[in-house]
């Protein structure tokens, strides 16, 4: 038997034990997990230190490596999260609709788990601690595949989770890891129904294109995040400034990061140079159109795959438009339905922006760098959803549920 075959079964067995445990049994364990977290900080940070020297060695670039780190601040913030998870309401349970019908039945539509949920993602241990504390308030068990740059932290998170459920009598088949790093695993998780219930990719293009064509289990798809800020005339220039590098420099390395900045060419005209000066300032390398280098003769031009790139890095694509109509147009063509901006003072291009532009989270005058499970109030998410099929956004506990209907009758049978 495949480490994941035994893995992915000890899950299916933890998935009816796991799915009726209390709300308050569940929260007691997450708040243990954030205190173990913390209590074993510095061994996690050790075992970090060894995947961080493999990256070095292997050449991995510094966003990588940002992505991949784990500091004390970082790890605070990872058992926060959990204690948030355990603060929200518990959905599972909770009843949606409720109706009788004439011949007396009574029907009931409530939350439950989606069952074994199954999750391939890449080099950011945050995610192992997110996805085994969101799966684990819904009573779901999950199986996580991280990348193999993480393995050695992902591996000590793991056990300290156990650790917790071992000492509180829970099932420690509730979280899984899969530790080779032979891509044949993931390979086989993307073919096993009957034991895995749903698939979530978290990572590069590349990773979740693999998964979305070859998977036989269903998938909740997690886009690649080629995210878009329009500046338009009216903009505030001091508030266009701080959006711009915020979503582009706060983090360059995840998904809700800018890649392109789209400039009305009236305010190109006034503010472009500044704005560059600004960015550049902050190391980001600028690739721009046609027009942006008339403004701006030194920068880079940008090729036609620029646009369609996701950088995760201190690289950022500049171009001039004439009009709102030419920004979301060059968004509908370019863009991954992620996350997009934009920075105006005029209300009705701002109300056509957040209408008619078609992403899972649409700004005004906000960094799309709030495209987070975290910050929207969820603890944590499992991931971004940019697919319009049960899940759109930053997916929290809710969305981590299906839904049963209970029938109640009287001795009705059907004519």
């Amino acid at each position: 038997m495949s480490e994941v075959i035994r893995k992915a079964t000890m899950a299916r067995d933890a998935s009816p034990l796991l799915s009726i445990v209390s709300t308050e049994r569940k929260n007691e364990a997450l708040h243990r997990m954030a205190d173990s977290l913390l209590k074993h900080a510095s061994s996690l940070i050790d075992a970090n230190a060894a995947d961080l020297a493999r990256g070095r060695e292997s050449g991995l670039s510094a966003s990588l490596l940002d992505r991949l780190a784990l500091n004390m601040k970082r790890i605070e913030a990872m058992a926060e999260g959990l204690r948030l998870i355990a603060g929200l309401p518990d959905p599972i349970g909770e009843t949606l609709q409720r109706f009788s019908r004439p011949n007396g039945l009574n029907i009931e539509k409530v939350r439950v788990p989606l069952g074994v949920i199954g999750i391939v993602y890449e080099a950011r241990p945050n995610v192992t601690v997110d996805a085994a504390g969101l799966c684990f308030k819904t009573g779901n068990t999950v199986v996580l595949r991280g990348g193999s740059a993480a393995m050695e932290s992902n591996k000590r998170i793991v056990e300290i989770l156990h650790e917790v459920l071992a000492s509180l009598e829970l099932p420690v088949g509730a979280v899984q890891l899969i530790e080779s790093s032979d891509r044949a695993s993931v390979d086989e998780m993307l073919r096993l129904n009957g034991l895995i219930d749903v698939l979530i990719p978290r990572g590069g293009a590349s990773l979740i294109q693999n998964v979305v064509k070859n998977a036989t289990v269903p998938v909740i798809e997690t886009g690649a995040g080629i995210c878009h800020t329009y500046i338009d005339q009216s903009a505030r220039p001091d508030m266009a400034r701080d959006i711009a590098i915020n979503a582009k420099v706060q983090r360059p390395s995840v998904c809700n990061s800018m890649e392109t900045l789209l400039v009305h060419a009236d305010y190109a005209a006034r503010e472009l140079p500044a704005l560059a000066a600004a960015l550049r300032a902050q190391q980001v390398e600028l690739r721009g159109c046609s027009r942006t280098l008339e403004l701006i003769p030194d920068m880079k031009a940008a090729s036609d795959e620029d646009w369609d790139t996701e950088y995760n890095d201190y690289i950022l694509n500049v171009r001039v438009v004439d009009s709102l109509d030419e920004a979301m147009a060059h968004i509908r063509e370019h863009g991954t339905k992620h996350s997009e901006c934009i920075v105006t003072e005029n209300d009705d291009n701002a109300l056509r922006f957040l209408n008619e532009v078609d992403a899972a989270a649409v700004y005004h005058n906000a960094s799309t760098r709030f495209t987070d499970g975290f910050e929207f109030g969820f603890g944590a998410e499992i991931g971004i959803s940019t697919q319009k099929l049960h899940a759109r956004g930053p997916m929290g506990l809710p969305e981590l549920t299906s839904y049963k209907y209970k029938i109640a009758g009287s001795g009705q049978i059907r004519g």
